[in-house]
């Protein structure tokens, strides 16, 4: 069995045993014409999921709130059109209901709250309407072009509390998602077609199959610009001049590589080269046993999906380091916030607010600017480097619904409204942008790790490790914090020796990275070593409290406050 959280529509027909009744026959080749023509393509294209159908309705599971309202409405919509001139007494309309919850699969089937609920409100439903959850409709409120009418609480049967519901309008012939084109100064990069040095045919079909997963994978990076596979399978077979590809694509760097096959073994190499200077910017080699190529072909993919993305970012700051920052556009912009946000200091968060405002000011339609003022102002309202924590939070709720307006599809606007989610305790939205995020990019170590630190804070630190491992496989050049995210599930799991190794490969600690190690001692009974890091804590902290500490965990689950708790009482801490 699986479990997770997602947007469920609960559809069915009204009138189905008067209709059936009437005309059996008729009124099945005209459900199974709508479905061929209508319902199913539509549920396609909003990348629905049909998890189970009855003789007169359907379940089907959507990854985005968005994407099931869409279809909802777009499916409402037509199916009032094509019974515009069909007798009352014969037609064929639908009731709509859809939920924001947790669901569990089972034998292609699926359980739980989020599906009973969906279930019992699609009977609520107006006959051709559409009604909605509230955590349906928070998600879509500045989303969508769309009228909605609070229902207020409703009693549901079999469901111990009420639950607010809202009825969908969309007398407006279209629903437009909110968009906006955007001009941006983007990294562009073209991976040419591997070459096969083994002169096995068979490496031929790897090597093409690789290089085309590398594009798709690269794709999913919305800041980067990634030439299409017919453009760079153009080069395939010949000689490349590195300088002659970058003025013919337009591209400031190139991926190229070869594949080797060696008795059992295969060999894979790559290397990003940037075109301006035809310098190699990074290499590497992947050896694997050859037992499944496809396998092997899905692993080095992953791997390089995950590097190449944060070298071409540190070669980008690397020539942003010698630029002006009135001469900067705004990708350049954001790229420059990012890394004072990362420096988590006072300073450099306000030099970073400015950059960030700067960027949006440029281009007030780049989502990920707007996503990254959020994560920035973030950092402030956390660490209360504000004066105004209100009027702070009131900023970064309006900054994330403009990045989510402008595109619902970026991995990293997901991923940081998942951070900030966390940050004020809203846990199951956290996990919704959280698996949004994974399912948009899979690969993106960021995305990764975020998934270890939310199962720790969610009471599953053993499966935290597991991604936070991942992560740290999919990119050897992940930042240092990676450990400390590290440190704190094997804590959470009661692995304290392992904690404490982890936090050990932290170049420099800050006072909560030392509170967790106190409490790895504490547990331990090391009094000694205890003392040493509640030592750093005054240090660095003077006004360090216990309470206050506390407060700024996230755990789900109470007996994990008290473990943090209890560890940090035992380490000394009522001796700070």
């Amino acid at each position: 069995m699986e479990q997770r959280l997602a947007a469920i529509l609960a559809a069915d027909m009204a009138g189905y045993s008067r209709l059936m009744e009437a005309d059996e026959s008729g009124t099945l080749a005209r459900l199974r014409t709508h479905r061929i023509e209508l319902v199913d393509p539509a549920i396609a294209k909003n990348k629905g999921r049909i998890i189970k159908t009855t003789g007169d309705g359907m379940l089907v599971e959507f990854q985005s709130v968005t994407d099931a309202v869409k279809c909802a409405v777009e499916i409402q919509q037509r199916m009032k059109r094509r019974n515009s001139d069909v007798p009352q007494e014969r037609r064929i309309e639908f009731r709509i209901g859809i939920n924001l919850g947790d669901i569990i699969f089972d034998d292609e089937d699926i359980f739980g709250d989020g599906v009973n609920i969906a279930s019992r409100i699609e009977q609520l439903a107006d006959v051709g309407g559409i009604c909605v959850t509230a955590a349906v409709a928070t998600q879509i409120a500045d989303r969508l072009e769309i009228a909605m009418e609070d229902l207020g609480e409703k009693t549901l049967k079999n469901i111990s509390r009420p639950v607010r519901l809202y009825r969908i309008g969309f007398d407006s012939p279209v629903l437009p998602e909110v968009e906006a084109k955007r001009s941006i100064s983007k990294p562009s990069i073209v991976v040419l077609p591997f070459n096969n040095m083994s002169g096995d045919p068979e490496q031929e079909f790897f090597a093409d199959g690789l290089t085309e997963d590398i594009i798709t994978e690269l794709s999913r990076h919305h800041e980067l610009f990634v030439i299409s596979r017919n453009s760079s399978f153009v080069y395939k077979n010949r000689a490349v001049n590195v300088r002659e590809v970058a003025e013919k694509l337009d591209v400031q760097y190139l991926v190229e590589g070869s594949v080797r096959k060696i008795g059992d073994r295969v060999r894979v190499t790559v290397q990003l080269i940037d075109t301006a200077n035809d310098a190699h910017i990074w290499a590497d080699k992947y050896d694997r046993k050859l037992d499944d190529i496809f396998a092997i072909q899905d692993e080095v993919t992953a791997a390089i999906a995950a590097t190449l993305p944060g070298r071409v970012e540190a070669a980008q700051r690397d020539q942003l380091a010698r630029a002006k920052p009135a001469n900067m556009a705004a990708y350049e912009c954001v790229l420059a916030a990012k890394v004072l946000h990362h420096r988590s200091t006072i300073e450099d968060n306000e030099r970073a607010q400015t950059l960030i405002g700067r960027a949006v000011a440029l281009d007030p339609d780049y989502a990920h600017a707007h996503a990254w003022r959020a994560c920035i102002l973030g950092q402030a309202w956390v660490h209360n480097w504000c004066e105004d924590r209100d009027a702070v939070w009131n900023d970064i709720v309006a900054a994330l619904d403009r990045a989510l307006a402008l595109d619902d599809n970026d991995a990293d606007v997901h991923r940081i409204l998942a951070a900030v989610n966390v940050n004020n305790n809203e846990l199951t939205t956290a996990r919704y942008h959280q698996e949004r995020a994974l399912a948009l990019n899979p690969n993106y170590d960021l995305v990764v790790v975020q998934q270890g630190e939310l199962l720790t804070w969610l009471g599953r630190p053993e499966e935290g490790i597991e991604w936070i491992r991942k992560a740290m496989q999919l990119n050897p050049h992940h930042p240092e914090r990676f450990w400390s995210h590290l440190g704190k599930a094997h804590f959470a799991a009661r692995q304290y020796g392992e904690a404490i190794e982890s936090f050990m490969h932290l170049s420099t600690m800050d006072s909560v990275q030392h509170a967790f190690a106190a409490a790895c001692y504490g547990w331990l009974g090391d009094e000694i070593a205890a003392a040493a890091h509640l030592g750093k804590i005054r240090t660095l902290d003077p006004q360090f409290d216990l309470d206050s500490f506390i407060a700024t965990l996230h755990y789900a689950q109470e007996s994990d406050v008290q473990h943090v708790r209890e560890g940090l009482l035992k380490a000394g801490i009522a001796h700070l």
